[in-house]
C-alpha cells in the first residue's frame, strides 16, 4: 500500500478548489498556521480537525487517504504490455493485462502454442479464475475431469481446485482469465 501524505492531499484539494489557506483555516475553525503546517507535513491534525477541514472543504473524510490516481498509469498499451515466460516452458507465454499487480488482482492473456500444456502437474491457487477462450480451443483439467472448450467459451475455476490448460490441437489458443486473489 502507498504511504499517503495527508497534508499534501489537503493542499492539493484545497488548491484546486481556489481556496486560500486563511480562508480554509477560518471556515474549518483551526489556525492557518496549524493548517499551513498540516499540509507540509510538520504537524499531525486530530481527528476532529479533520473532520472540520473535510467539511469546510465539502469533501468526504476518507479522501485524505487515498493518493492521487493517474489516469495514464491505468493504462496498458497492446505494445507495452508485460510478457512473462515461466522457466521450462517457452510454448506458453503470459501478456499481463493490469497495470501492476498491487491490487488482488490477476489479469492476463495466456497463449499456448499448439501440442502444449500450461505447466506439467495441475495446479491450484488461493483465488478464483475466471477466464474466456478468445481464439483456438483447449481443454481445461479440473481435477480429474477434462473438458473441451471453443472460441467464446468460458469457465469459473474456484479457488483451490487443481487444474491445467493444454492445447493439443493445430492452431495456437488464447485464454484470457482473471484471478480474483
Amino acid at each position: 500500500m502507498n504511504n499517503v501524505n495527508i497534508g499534501e492531499r489537503i493542499s492539493q484539494i484545497r488548491q484546486s478548489k481556489g481556496i486560500s489557506i486563511r480562508e480554509l483555516a477560518k471556515q474549518a475553525n483551526v489556525t492557518p498556521s496549524l493548517l499551513s503546517q498540516i499540509e507540509r507535513g510538520l504537524a499531525n491534525p486530530s481527528v476532529n480537525s479533520l473532520k472540520s477541514v473535510a467539511t469546510a472543504l465539502n469533501t468526504p473524510l476518507f479522501t485524505f487517504f487515498t493518493s492521487e490516481v493517474i489516469k495514464e498509469d491505468l493504462i496498458v498499451r497492446s505494445n507495452q504490455r508485460k510478457k512473462v515466460i515461466l522457466p521450462g516452458s517457452d510454448s506458453v507465454e503470459y501478456e499481463v493485462l493490469a497495470p501492476d499487480n498491487s491490487d488482488n488482482l490477476e489479469f492476463a492473456i495466456m497463449n499456448l502454442l499448439p501440442q502444449s500444456s500450461s505447466c506439467n502437474e495441475h495446479i491450484f491457487h488461493n483465488g478464483n479464475e475466471i477466464a474466456y477462450i478468445l481464439e483456438g480451443e483447449v481443454n481445461l483439467y479440473l481435477d480429474d475431469e477434462k473438458f473441451t472448450l471453443f472460441k467464446g467459451d468460458s469457465v469459473k475455476v474456484p479457488a483451490g481446485v487443481k487444474h491445467r490448460w493444454e492445447n493439443s490441437y493445430d492452431e495456437l489458443a488464447k485464454v484470457i482469465f482473471a484471478v480474483i486473489l
